[in-house]
C-alpha cells in the first residue's frame, strides 16, 4: 500500500540516491529471489525509493538477470515507512518467501528491517545522503546534520554547522567577501545571512553568545539532483 506522506514529513526529509546499477546487480548475484521493499516516506518524496522505483528496478534486474540466463523472482512492495515497526508487519506474510530483502529506505529503514527480520539477508539499494529540504521537484539541499547540539535559536533559524564551510559555530571565520563563502565564493558565507537575519528580527546580541567550539570537517553543504532532472537544474550547481 502506498499513500502520500504528510506534508511535514514532504518538507523536510532524509535524502537518498540509487546506488550503481552494477553496484547492486553484485550484491544480489547468488540470490535466486528478492523482495524489493520500498518506502513512502523520505525516499519516495526525493524520487528514489517509492512505488515508482521498486517497479523500475524491478523491472532493470529481471531484464539484465534474463540476458545473462540467471532468472531471478522478483517482488515489489512499499511500506509506508520503514522506520516503523507498524509498517513493516506488511512484509511479515512475505517476506519469508525470499532469499533476500532489497531495500529502497535510507540507512535506518534498512537496519531496522534487517533487525526486525534478523533472519533474513537485507540488502541496500540506496546510499543516503543527508537530512534536507524539497526545492523543487528533483532538486534537495541539505539543511541539517544532525549534529546533536542545535544552534537555529541562536542564528536566527540558519544552520552554521551545515551552511558554514568550517561549521564554525560563532561568527564569520574572516575569509568572507562581498557577503560571499572564501571556500567557495558563488556560496553565500552564512554568517552573513545569520547576521542580517538577526539584524532584521533586533536580536543581533544573540551573536556575542559564544558557544564550545567543535572540530568539524571543512565541508560543503550537500546538493543533489536526482537522475533525470540534470538539464533542467544544471545552471543550480554550476
Amino acid at each position: 500500500m502506498w499513500t502520500l506522506p504528510h506534508k511535514e514529513e514532504r518538507d523536510k526529509m532524509i535524502i537518498a540516491r540509487e546506488k550503481p546499477f552494477e553496484e547492486i546487480l553484485s550484491m544480489i548475484e547468488g540470490f535466486k529471489s528478492l523482495l524489493i521493499v520500498g518506502c513512502a516516506g523520505c525516499t519516495a518524496i526525493c524520487l528514489a525509493g517509492g512505488q515508482r522505483e521498486v517497479d523500475r528496478l524491478k523491472n532493470e534486474i529481471k531484464l539484465m538477470r534474463k540476458k545473462i540466463n540467471n532468472p531471478i523472482q522478483l517482488q515489489g512492495y512499499t511500506v509506508e515507512r520503514q522506520c516503523e515497526s507498524y509498517f513493516l508487519s506488511d512484509l511479515d506474510n512475505i517476506s519469508a518467501k525470499f532469499d533476500a530483502i532489497l531495500s529502497l529506505g535510507c540507512g535506518a529503514g534498512v537496519q531496522f528491517i534487517a533487525e526486525h527480520y534478523p533472519e533474513k539477508i537485507v540488502l541496500p539499494a540506496l546510499n543516503t545522503l543527508f537530512i534536507g529540504v524539497n526545492r523543487d521537484i528533483g532538486l534537495y539541499e541539505e539543511n541539517c546534520r544532525s549534529c546533536g547540539d542545535c544552534k537555529l535559536a541562536y542564528t536566527g533559524g540558519i544552520c552554521p554547522v551545515t551552511r558554514c564551510a568550517k561549521s564554525i559555530f560563532n561568527g564569520p571565520c574572516g575569509g568572507s567577501k562581498n557577503g560571499m563563502c572564501e571556500v567557495d565564493n558563488s556560496v553565500p558565507c552564512a554568517w552573513c545571512e545569520i547576521y542580517e537575519r538577526l539584524k532584521s528580527q533586533n536580536r543581533l546580541h544573540l551573536m556575542y553568545k559564544i558557544h564550545p567550539s567543535v572540530q568539524w570537517k571543512n565541508q560543503k553543504a550537500g546538493f543533489l539532483i536526482q537522475k533525470g532532472f540534470e538539464k533542467k537544474y544544471s545552471h543550480e550547481n554550476s
